[in-house]
């Protein structure tokens, strides 16, 4: 029987904050403006060639031990 209740309960708020996230961001009910930045095409394509034309360089693979907090660098056995 409180299944039903816990369920409504949850489903509820998710809509209430929903319609909360909707008139404060797509509305604009608080006042401003969505930035040119993201509206102007020709500034993300701009953006993405920037990101692309970035050199990508990596070091060996890390991982990561839980116990010690310690890195160790991870090396195949040919070297």
């Amino acid at each position: 029987m409180s299944t039903k209740y816990i369920v409504s309960a949850i489903l509820g708020s998710f809509g209430i904050a929903w319609v909360c996230d909707y008139y404060v961001s797509e509305k604009k009910i608080f006042g401003g403006s969505t930035p040119g930045t993201i509206t102007n095409k020709e500034w993300e394509e701009e953006t993405d060639k920037k990101f692309q034309a970035w050199p990508r360089t990596a070091g060996p693979p890390v991982v990561m031990n839980p116990v010690t907090r310690q890195n160790f660098v991870v090396k195949s056995r040919s070297e």
